[in-house]
């Protein structure tokens, strides 16, 4: 029971972060780095931490200045 729930909040989640990242046409390309980071880091962190706020916060924002200082000169 507890990997069909798993499954079904990873589905969401994933859902939620297309129908969030196809709002990026008009970003630049390190807001767009910085968005998807940020998603990345948050849906991992939830996953790691069996879906603590804290850990999935956390992981958006380590996820976020991943993203943000990806590409850089």
């Amino acid at each position: 029971m507890n990997t069909a729930k798993t499954s079904l909040k990873l589905a969401a989640a994933g859902l939620i972060a297309i129908a969030t990242l196809s709002g990026c046409a008009n970003m630049s390309h390190r807001q767009q780095n910085t968005a998807i980071g940020a998603v990345g880091g948050a849906v991992l962190g939830s996953v790691l931490t069996g879906g603590d706020a804290l850990g999935t916060i956390g992981g958006a924002a380590v996820g976020g200045v991943i993203g943000h200082q990806t590409g850089r000169h």
